[in-house]
C-alpha cells in the first residue's frame, strides 16, 4: 500500500482449515506443500496461526485490530477507516470488508483496515490468504505486511511485503511487491511482479508469499509469480529479518488507486476473505 506516516504500521492476520468451494470459485485451498519452497527450506503442514472466519459478528479481537482515521494514510486516500460492523463483518464463513460512499468524519467514504499487530507477528513462514476482491474504478484493496518493530527506521527502511494489491481501473491485474530502503517507488527502483488472472472480483483466488532468510516468493493459486532475493548486502536491501504483521483493507482513491478517478456507482465495494493462514518455517538444521 505504499507509504505510511511514521508510526502508522498495521497488520493483518492469518487463518486455517479447508473451506467448501462456493459457486463461481476456483478450486479450494491446496495443501501447504503444493509447491516447493526455496532450496534447503520447508514449511510445517499445519497452520501455526490462522483465522477461518467460522463465526459471526466483528472480526475476532484476539487476532485483529482496527486501524482508524481519515488522514489520507500517506497516499492522499479518500476513505475514513472505522471499527464499525458495517465496514468489517464476519458471517457465512468469510470476512467481508466493505467500502461505502457515505460521509464519515471529514471524508466521503468509509472502509476498514485490519491488522494483526501484537496478536500475530511473524518472522519467516508461509502466508496464505484466499480472497475475492472488489472491482470498480477507485477501489484499491490490499493484503500485505508491515514491520512490527521498525528496527531499521520508518518507511521504507524497515520494509513492506505486498502479498496482493489490485487497483480497480486496471481490472484483473494483481501486483506483488517488496519495498525496502534500496528498492522502492520513490527512487524508481521498486521491484514488482504483475499477473493478470481470471476475474478476481467474481472468483476466489489464493494469494501467498513464502518468506525464508534467503528469498521472498510470491504465488497466486500456487503458481510462482515473483521472487525477491536476499543479496546479502544488509538491511537497506533486505530488512526482512524482523517481525512483520498482516494488514487487510480497501482504500478508496489515493495516489495510485485514484489515478483515473473514482466511480461512485461501484459502492458499496467488498473484499471477502475466506481464510488467513500462517505456516512456520522449518529450520533445515
Amino acid at each position: 500500500m505504499k507509504t505510511l506516516p511514521a508510526g502508522l504500521i498495521l497488520l493483518v492476520a492469518l487463518h486455517a482449515v479447508g473451506c467448501a468451494v462456493r459457486p463461481g470459485d476456483v478450486a479450494g485451498p491446496g495443501p501447504a506443500t503444493s509447491s516447493p519452497p526455496a532450496a534447503g527450506w520447508a514449511f510445517e503442514t499445519t497452520p501455526a496461526w490462522q483465522d477461518e472466519f467460522d463465526y459471526t459478528g466483528l472480526p475476532d479481537p484476539a487476532r485483529w485490530n482496527f486501524e482508524q482515521g481519515g488522514d489520507g494514510w500517506g497516499n492522499h486516500e479518500l476513505q475514513h477507516y472505522t471499527d464499525s460492523i458495517r465496514n468489517a463483518r464476519v458471517g457465512d464463513g468469510v470476512l467481508t470488508i466493505t467500502a461505502r460512499r457515505e460521509k464519515t468524519g471529514k471524508n466521503g467514504y468509509s472502509s476498514a483496515r485490519l491488522t494483526s499487530k501484537g496478536k500475530g507477528d511473524f518472522r519467516y513462514g508461509r502466508f496464505e490468504v484466499r480472497a475475492r476482491l472488489p472491482g470498480g474504478r477507485g477501489t484499491w484493496p490490499a493484503i500485505w505486511m508491515l514491520p512490527t518493530d521498525q528496527a531499521y527506521g520508518g518507511w521504507p527502511a524497515s520494509g513492506e511485503i505486498d502479498i496482493m494489491e489490485h487497483v480497480g481501473y486496471d481490472p484483473g491485474r494483481i501486483h506483488v511487491t517488496m519495498h525496502t530502503g534500496a528498492y522502492n517507488h520513490r527512487i524508481g527502483t521498486q521491484k514488482t511482479a504483475t499477473r493478470v488472472i481470471d476475474d478476481p472480483t467474481t472468483l476466489f483466488h489464493r494469494y501467498r508469499v513464502d518468506w525464508t532468510p534467503d528469498t521472498i516468493r510470491g504465488y497466486i493459486d500456487d503458481e510462482q509469480v515473483y521472487e525477491f532475493a536476499n543479496e546479502g548486502t544488509g538491511p537497506a536491501a533486505w530488512p526482512f529479518d524482523q517481525r512483520f504483521h498482516f494488514l487487510l483493507n480497501i482504500a478508496v482513491g489515493g495516489d495510485w488507486g485514484g489515478k483515473e478517478g473514482v466511480d461512485d456507482s461501484v459502492f458499496p465495494a467488498t473484499l471477502q476473505i475466506d481464510y488467513v493462514r500462517v505456516y512456520r518455517l522449518v529450520d533445515p538444521t
